[in-house]
């Protein structure tokens, strides 16, 4: 060790004055971000459950589910779900079905939740589902998380 010593402040000269230069390769300037507009909403084919929710605030995050539940009321399949964005008016939701995976034993219910900043604001309470086929709700109501 005592015989590189003196190399020491040599080489850690080298190393600051390597570090302390400019680049070697420049990066490319950063370019803006595109903002991808939202696409207008085409019309959607096929079976599915359609409706609006009242009192969405804006930016709030929904996430509505088609779910078959058992006796208990406990989640047992997901049958569809949907996740939107709240612009604070009524939002219109369409949730595609998948009429091959109806379960025989297990009762339908559409639900809904809404975030916001992460945080669970308001709910839509459990609606139970007749039938596994096209249908127009109507509007639906939002409550508030407890």
């Amino acid at each position: 060790m005592n015989r590189y010593l003196p190399l020491l402040p040599i080489a850690l000269s080298g190393l600051l004055a390597a570090c302390a230069g400019e680049p070697t390769s420049t990066a490319p300037p950063p370019t803006p971000a595109t903002t991808q507009a939202e696409p207008i909403a085409a019309p959607i084919q096929g079976p599915g459950l359609r409706g609006e929710l009242l009192g969405v605030a804006a930016d709030a995050d929904v996430d509505l589910a088609l779910l078959g539940v058992d006796m208990r009321g406990r989640p047992r399949a997901l049958l569809g779900q949907v996740h939107l964005r709240g612009d604070g008016e009524a939002l219109p939701f369409h949730l595609p079905l998948n009429t091959q995976q109806a379960p025989q034993d297990l009762r339908l219910e559409l639900r809904g939740r809404v975030s916001q900043s992460g945080r669970l604001v308001q709910r839509l309470p459990a609606r139970t589902i007749a039938e596994l086929n096209d249908q127009d709700l109507g509007a639906l109501h939002l409550v508030p998380a407890p």
